[in-house]
């Protein structure tokens, strides 16, 4: 059953007062309860002591910026993250999603677009609305991925950490073996378009796919990229 919003923690991560205290409104307003963090330090700190649903990560912070702290959390953290950037050209939104950002909004911003993108993200990251069938586990080349848990687990039964975003294209690659995907499908299939649409933003996650799930990314055997066409998932897929 879904939780309701009021269970919904929000860490906000900004500096500038009066912009964390808008997103503090917005949360409260909408909800949910908002946690402000000026920098990295207290972010850090709080992370260690607290659980939070959703990470609201400015990029430009004293000490470490976001990019760094985004890194940092990525490393250890499944969390959903979304970076709030005054950079507004793709190369800068771009690198947010190389270090493992799922989304991002740029300033300056209407409140009511950055809760559309938190509920979005929540839910995919909580309640697996991927698609609206199938729940049942599947396997391919030793590998087995949980939709209902958004687990994913290696031929030895390791898990293997993903983002919200990788989680999503892996089951959409998983529930169309063998098809051509297009990165506008792959867009649709993951309810991830709020971050443009951005086509270049899918490669960007597929890159890091595939980082986790080839033995050799530069040579993927997987998913393989189709000129001109988009993606092709060539594992065999089947539910256990």
């Amino acid at each position: 059953m879904q939780p309701s919003a009021a269970n919904v923690q929000v860490l906000i991560v900004e500096d500038d007062p009066d912009i964390g205290k808008l997103l503090a409104m917005t949360m409260r307003e909408n909800g949910m309860t908002p946690t402000i963090a000026e920098d990295g330090h207290v972010m850090q700190s709080l992370l260690r002591s607290n659980t939070f649903d959703l990470i609201i990560l400015d990029v430009m912070l004293p000490g470490e910026d976001g990019l760094t702290l985004c890194r940092k959390i990525r490393a250890e953290k499944t969390i959903p993250i979304i970076l709030l950037t005054a950079l507004g050209e793709e190369v800068d939104r771009i690198v947010g999603l190389e270090v493992g950002a799922d989304d991002y909004v740029t300033k300056p911003f209407s409140p009511r677009e950055v809760v559309a993108r938190v509920r979005s993200l929540l839910r995919r990251a909580s309640y697996g609305l991927v698609s609206t069938t199938g729940h049942r586990r599947l396997r391919f080349d030793g590998w087995q991925i949980d939709p209902m848990r958004r687990q994913l687990h290696d031929p030895t039964n390791a898990r293997v950490a993903l983002t919200t975003t990788e989680f999503d294209l892996l089951l959409a690659f998983c529930r169309n073996p063998g098809r051509v995907i297009t990165r506008e499908e792959l867009l649709s299939l993951t309810h991830s378009g709020l971050a443009g649409p951005i086509e270049r933003s899918v490669d960007v996650h597929i890159s890091r796919l595939r980082q986790k799930i080839e033995s050799d990314p530069r040579e993927p055997l997987l998913l393989q990229t189709v000129r001109l066409g988009g993606y092709t998932f060539t594992a065999s897929v089947e539910e256990v």
